[in-house]
């Protein structure tokens, strides 16, 4: 990859954040003080800053008859490491949301699942039966 993605979001306790992403998505953790932390998701910077609850008043939306949140973040990864998240969030009990695949035998075919982080934002992680169409209409 050449080029990597950062996000910084408010986040409730760093505790709470840090366990559910090392322990939970596997992310490894960067630089952390007692108010912030960074965390790699697959190459991909997150930083999360203790603050209050951020209140976000979109609607969710329908796609393919699926309620979907209208704000999430997410990775994109192959099958095999789709299928060891998805194996493994829900053998912590943790809620899975929305396990589907999308444009079933359409350009941009894919798997996906959401999982709410300790902060109540919705994770995603998509995996692409045809990589390359990730961005095909």
């Amino acid at each position: 990859m050449d080029t990597s993605f950062h996000m910084s979001l408010p986040c409730l306790s760093v505790k709470e954040t840090k366990d559910f992403y090392i322990n939970n998505t596997g992310a490894s953790l960067g630089r952390t003080s007692e108010y912030w932390l960074d965390i790699n998701l697959f190459g991909h910077q997150l930083t999360f800053i203790q603050a209050e609850k951020f209140n976000f008043n979109s609607p969710n939306y329908v796609f393919e008859g699926k309620m979907l949140p209208s704000f999430h973040f997410g990775v994109i990864v192959s099958v095999a490491k789709w299928e060891e998240l998805y194996a493994r969030l829900n053998s912590e009990n943790l809620e899975v949301v929305t396990q589907t695949t999308f444009l079933k035998d359409k350009t941009g075919e894919h798997l996906s699942f959401f999982i709410n982080d300790p902060n109540d934002y919705m994770l995603e992680f998509k995996s692409f039966k045809t990589p390359k169409d990730m961005f095909k209409s």
